[in-house]
């Protein structure tokens, strides 16, 4: 077989590969109804852990407080801070009764492990409902606690949330944090959707407080630094029990890194997580990944070395047709459209980022959060 064909059929074969991963997302979001559910008064703990994050906590903890919700209390849990973190949260319970705070001494067991802290707070909480978010989130209105709430039924014990990122004007690194925060929220909202639910994230994320104690919490992976939010959902989500929020109300809007360094160190220890995920998930994510890898890599090969050039024009013409269909769909969903123009742009540096972390993450381990 001539090189000529060889490349061609794998290339053939990338893109194919391709296309069915777009299609399948771009079929879950485009099919999901777009409804807002009535509201349910159910009693809600709205849970934050925090370490040295005494300003994110004064400017962010009003816009929970403040909340179109019935019945809900916020418990925050200071991580061992050695700023005013403790002395932020005592100042709010002082002044809002529906306020609980956990102080979680440092031990050298669970050094810097969220995980433990978390635990703690878990414990504290007075009701069943718990909503999960971080210091430095602000919800995107009054109605995110009942907006992410009237997703829960009988049926549907964990509610997946979308946590964004503010914008900054020409930043490139913004850009790229914002781009692969929707690429990511792509495809775990649409394997949820499709049935197979595999992350959620920490920023906005809620599920039954039985369901934590029942699954004996993280103690199966409390020794990894990460995994809080993504490995308990993967461990305890199934197609029946699992529900998206994707209501602009009930996405939470967070402060993102300022320098790639940070950025880095951040992706390095959520990226470390993925190893411990259930294998069908795993596959799934790795054929994805490596098929986008490959296409990249075979695009000036192929129009080097195959003969047939319109026939490689059109694949890689159709490839990103129906990849940007699928990503426009969840941009407009998450309200990130302006980033379609630089998405193939985007897209080429976030495959090699992920590459040089996979790389990184193979040579030492990610450190400590905080």
């Amino acid at each position: 077989m001539s090189l000529n064909l060889s490349l061609l059929i794998v290339f053939i074969l990338v893109v194919s590969i391709q296309i069915i991963f777009y299609g399948s997302f771009f079929f879950a979001f485009a099919t999901k109804k777009k409804e807002k559910k009535k509201k349910k008064n159910i009693a809600l703990s709205v849970i934050v852990c925090a370490k040295n994050e005494a300003k994110n906590l004064k400017e962010n903890l009003p816009s929970l407080l403040n909340q179109n919700h019935p019945n809900f209390e916020v418990v925050l849990v200071n991580d061992g801070s050695t700023d005013d973190s403790l002395e932020v949260m005592t100042s709010f319970k002082t002044s809002h009764p529906n306020v609980k705070v956990v102080d979680v001494k440092s031990i050298e067991a669970f050094w810097g492990n969220k995980k433990y802290a978390l635990t703690l707070g878990i414990k504290a909480a007075t009701n069943n409902f718990l909503v999960f978010t971080d210091a430095d989130c602000k919800p995107n209105s009054q109605n995110w606690l009942s907006r992410l709430s009237s997703e829960f039924s009988n049926e549907k014990s964990i509610v997946l949330g979308y946590g964004g990122y503010a914008k900054k004007k020409s930043s490139l690194l913004n850009q790229l944090i914002r781009f692969e925060t929707v690429f990511t929220a792509l495809q775990y909202f649409s394997y949820t959707l499709l049935g197979q639910p595999y992350m959620g994230v920490g920023r906005n994320l809620a599920y039954r407080k039985e369901l934590f104690f029942n699954n004996s919490g993280f103690s199966s992976h409390m020794s990894l630094m990460s995994g809080d939010d993504d490995l308990f959902i993967n461990a305890i989500a199934t197609s029946t029990n699992t529900a998206v929020s994707l209501d602009p109300e009930s996405f939470t809007i967070s402060k993102p890194k300022t320098t790639f360094r940070s950025w880095f160190l951040q992706k390095r220890r959520h990226v470390s997580t993925a190893t411990f995920y259930k294998t069908r998930h795993k596959l799934l994510l790795s054929v994805f990944y490596s098929s986008q890898l490959l296409f990249w890599l075979l695009i000036p090969v192929s129009l080097i070395f195959i003969e047939n050039k319109q026939l490689v024009v059109s694949l890689i013409a159709l490839r990103f047709t129906v990849q940007l269909t699928a990503f426009w769909y969840a941009a407009k969903t998450f309200k990130e459209l302006n980033l379609i123009v630089l998405a193939p742009l985007l897209e080429l540096i976030l495959v090699i980022f992920q590459l040089v972390i996979f790389i990184a993450n193979l040579i030492s381990k990610p450190g400590h959060w905080k």
